[in-house]
């Protein structure tokens, strides 16, 4: 049997984490984000259609959103961010995509830009992108979120290592380590 290139493995695995937002988040408050909302000026707007193109092209409904990639992105924002039963089982436990709607809901923008700027997860989630936003990038984010209102339940717990999930679950299993002293050959 001949194993990938060390490059395909590389490859897949980053594909995997750029592809997901996990956050594994505590259960929100139910409140509704547009009950104290002001109207929203050109600025607001153009904040949103940024906090949209973010979304959708970082890879956040790739996992926050059910059915998103089997529908080839062709679902309406209505549908977006209301988290997923699909399961990230691994060396790390099993970790769920949260519904970021009911999670930034109970949040302002002031503690988000603080949680979103310190944000550390399980996987499958690349907190590392989050963190590397730009400021501006992250707040558009929260008021794109917070602009779809609240909906859906809330994700399933995170289960630790050893405890079988149900289905539905994602395996993800790491290559063997390489030997520490690989064979000499030519």
């Amino acid at each position: 049997m001949t194993r990938p290139h060390p490059t395909v493995l590389t490859a897949i695995a980053l594909a995997l984490l750029l592809g997901a937002c996990n956050a594994n988040l505590s259960a929100p408050k139910a409140a509704s984000p547009q009950a104290s909302a002001k109207p929203a000026t050109s600025s607001d707007a153009d904040l949103l259609a940024r906090g949209e193109y973010l979304v959708r092209i970082t890879g956040c409904n790739d996992c926050h959103t059910a059915g998103y990639t089997e529908k080839a992105g062709d679902l309406p924002t209505s549908a977006w961010l209301l988290g997923s039963p699909l399961g990230y089982s691994g060396p790390w436990g099993t970790t769920y995509a949260a519904n970021l709607r009911l999670r930034l809901a109970d949040m302002d923008e002031a503690e988000w830009m603080t949680f979103s700027a310190t944000l550390r997860t399980r996987p499958i989630m690349p907190d590392f992108a989050l963190r590397a936003m730009q400021d501006d990038d992250r707040r558009a984010i929260y008021r794109f979120i917070r602009s779809l209102g609240t909906g859906g339940t809330k994700a399933p717990e995170y289960l630790p290592p050893g405890s079988a999930p149900p289905a539905p679950f994602f395996q993800l299993v790491l290559p063997p380590a390489p030997p520490a002293n690989p064979p000499a050959g030519g």
